[in-house]
């Protein structure tokens, strides 16, 4: 039976292709090469280019194309969230692999994420953003080069593509309830099953949600924790419930040293990055949930 378009629209693309012998995927240099007989004005400007890929996609006749962004292009953040004018297509027989010294690879700096998610507008709920506002104000200088520290808010989808880039690992940041007291904060490995079919949520904001809608668009990072904090109370956001902008006295009291303890576990997370080197495959979560308390 022929595959309906959209079901073949919907399908994975490959983690990977070859390209003269090497493995291509996210994360990988290449040099554009652009075909003569389909080069527009684009390929024209962008031939020799070093470009990043950032994605492997497929169209519906299962053909692999490389999503790439410009390795110097100063909006490459927006090709990195799928806008146009700072992302391009290339089959694999249109670039080169770029094959780094071990040197010049050591020196390009391991890229982690922290990512401040919650909603402000439901008090303790916004205890991630808070911690994550305050690390971009002061900006320790403990905090390793290559860490990128963002407020996402209740922007799923946005962390979801985020989780595509080069990432060695993220660092979640949000409020939980788990019965601790409150402002008791737990640093956990989440669990993240094979189950298929994610709901997409664009204002929603469940962890191990995004992590399972990030892998079916094609990647997560090797390495994947949350630090979480004990909410004194939990909001739902339903009709009858106030606004409430502040976090509780606990929780307050603890975004400090929840701010301390992301700049140590960044900073840990580099290290073992650095070690272990990057591949750029798809991460795998451990099917074991660990957890730290402070």
């Amino acid at each position: 039976m022929t595959m309906d378009f959209w079901a073949r629209m919907e399908r994975r693309g490959p983690g990977t292709v070859e390209v003269d012998g090497v493995p291509v995927g996210p994360g990988s240099r290449v040099r554009l090469r652009p075909r003569s007989s389909r080069a527009d004005i684009f390929d024209l400007a962008l031939a020799g280019r070093i470009a990043v890929v950032e994605a492997v996609e497929q169209d519906d006749e299962g053909r692999p194309h490389l999503a790439v962004t410009l390795e110097d292009d100063p909006g490459r953040d927006l090709g990195e969230a799928r806008l146009p004018g700072h992302r391009f297509f290339y089959a694999a027989e249109e670039v080169e692999p770029v094959v780094e010294e071990e040197a010049v690879a050591a020196a390009r700096p391991v890229r982690v994420l922290v990512a401040g998610i919650g909603n402000i507008f439901l008090g303790d709920d916004g205890f991630g953003v808070e911690v994550v506002r305050r690390l971009e104000q002061s900006r320790p200088p403990e905090l390793p080069t290559g860490v990128d520290v963002v407020d996402f808010g209740i922007r799923g989808m946005d962390l979801a593509y985020a989780l595509q880039r080069d990432y060695a690992a993220v660092l979640f940041v949000d409020a939980a309830p788990r019965g601790e007291r409150p402002g008791t904060l737990t640093l956990l490995e989440p669990r993240l099953s094979d189950e298929g079919g994610t709901p997409v949520e664009t204002h929603g904001m469940d962890p191990v949600q995004v992590l399972r809608l990030a892998r079916e668009l094609g990647r997560i990072p090797p390495r994947v924790l949350v630090l979480c904090c004990e909410p004194a109370a939990v909001l739902r956001g339903t009709p009858d419930e106030d606004v409430l902008v502040e976090l509780s006295v606990p929780v307050r009291t603890a975004v400090d040293d929840a701010a301390r303890m992301v700049v140590s576990v960044a900073a840990g997370l580099v290290a073992d990055a650095g070690e272990a080197g990057r591949d750029g495959r798809p991460g795998e979560i451990p099917e074991e949930e660990g957890s730290a308390h402070r």
